[in-house]
């Protein structure tokens, strides 16, 4: 695979160094870092937003929901009680510092939205996320396999891009542009789901400034969405939204925490359950509230040993959706203590009524230390045009 690895150094390892006090490569590499390039510079970032702006966001509108196999819809077992490998810990979430926008669903916190991207079969798909508190206020955090491509075993999904506050076809608060994938090695290498998580660093975000019409000169040294018809020249100018974090805030973060909590989960479901029922239309955003599972769960056809379940019937386009601890409803902020990762059906009826997320633990939280401290930047010009 054409991925940058920092070698995995095994679980104890990992832990000693990190408790030692041990930063950067060192501890990185020992709780098994990985990390992959997605849009590498201010050029192949500009040609992701371009391709999702134009037609006034007509690729957002067609996309789908990542879809699960039926088959991969079983009944998941307890495996035993969780497996900390160290002493808890949380990171606090940091609210807004502007608005540049307004959401269409008053129920949904600023940070959650859709991730889409282009599969490895030329579909465009979504999953679900949300923006994460970090240093540079430019993180995402969602399911590894809505980063990463499973299916083909390729390197990162093409034109990654997150949009906070989605709805029918909106970016309220602009699209953020993904710039670095940021996961564990295990999930990377050997796709085990035990570890599908991931944190991805955005460049600032892009909106729409309105269409100008310009002549053919400046219509070709134009980068970013332009259109011609009947020898006529428009471009599509831009604004910079700035860094996600300032725009919508960021939910904290939580490792090694005790399960059986009470935690509050979102998304945007959208498939219909095995038995054919289609219930959500991936429109409206969804939430589910109640404890999770006291032990762990595991199902051994995606290698998944150490997850945490629970009861919630939604269906596929929740993946990658947080799970937030100690979730505040007034503030709309909590603690990602988990992310969407599996459905199971405990009943046996065809219809999905259970969600795992990975136990996060202190290698969860050498992924999301690693990049939490990596920069991006800007793409949106002083003239409304996309930097190149």
């Amino acid at each position: 695979m054409k991925r940058i690895i920092l070698p995995a150094g095994g679980a104890l390892l990992a832990t000693g160094l990190l408790a030692s006090g041990l930063s950067g490569t060192a501890a990185q590499a020992a709780a098994g870092v990985a990390h992959d390039p997605m849009a590498r510079n201010n050029a192949e970032a500009v040609s992701v937003a371009s391709f999702w702006l134009a037609s006034n966001g007509a690729a957002l509108r067609s996309a789908t929901q990542y879809t699960w196999d039926s088959k991969e819809v079983r009944k998941v077992v307890s495996k035993g009680g969780y497996d900390p490998d160290g002493r808890p810990g949380m990171t606090a979430p940091t609210s807004e510092s502007k608005s540049t926008g307004s959401a269409q669903n008053v129920n949904l916190p600023k940070t959650v939205g859709k991730v889409f991207f282009v599969d490895g079969s030329g579909r465009y798909r979504w999953c679900t996320a949300t923006s994460i508190q970090s240093n540079y206020r430019n993180l995402v955090a969602t399911a590894g396999h809505c980063v990463y491509d499973t299916e083909t075993n390729s390197p990162t999904l093409d034109k990654w891009v997150f949009v906070p506050g989605y709805y029918q076809g909106k970016a309220p608060w602009g699209i953020y542009v993904g710039k670095q994938a940021f996961t564990h090695y295990d999930f990377d290498v050997y796709e085990d789901y035990d570890r599908d998580y991931a944190f991805v660093t955005v460049y600032n975000g892009v909106l729409f400034n309105g269409v100008k019409q310009v002549d053919r000169r400046d219509f070709q040294r134009f980068t970013g969405p332009k259109r011609s018809w009947g020898g006529r020249y428009y471009i599509l100018l831009s604004k910079d939204a700035g860094r996600l974090g300032d725009n919508v805030g960021g939910q904290g973060f939580a490792w090694n925490q005790a399960t059986g909590k009470p935690v509050r989960t979102f998304g945007y479901p959208a498939a219909p359950h095995p038995d054919g029922d289609k219930p959500y239309s991936g429109v409206t955003p969804k939430h589910c509230y109640g404890s999770t599972t006291a032990k762990t769960v595991g199902a051994s056809w995606l290698k998944i040993e150490e997850h945490v379940g629970l009861k919630c019937a939604v269906t596929p386009g929740y993946d990658g959706g947080p799970w937030l601890l100690n979730y505040n409803n007034g503030k709309r902020l909590g603690y990602v203590n988990g992310v969407t990762s599996t459905f199971a059906d405990q009943d046996a009826n065809d219809r999905i009524d259970y969600i795992t997320t990975p136990y996060f633990d202190g290698e969860t939280a050498a992924v999301y230390n690693a990049a939490k401290n990596s920069w991006s930047g800007r793409i949106v010009g002083p003239r409304g045009e996309l930097y190149k």
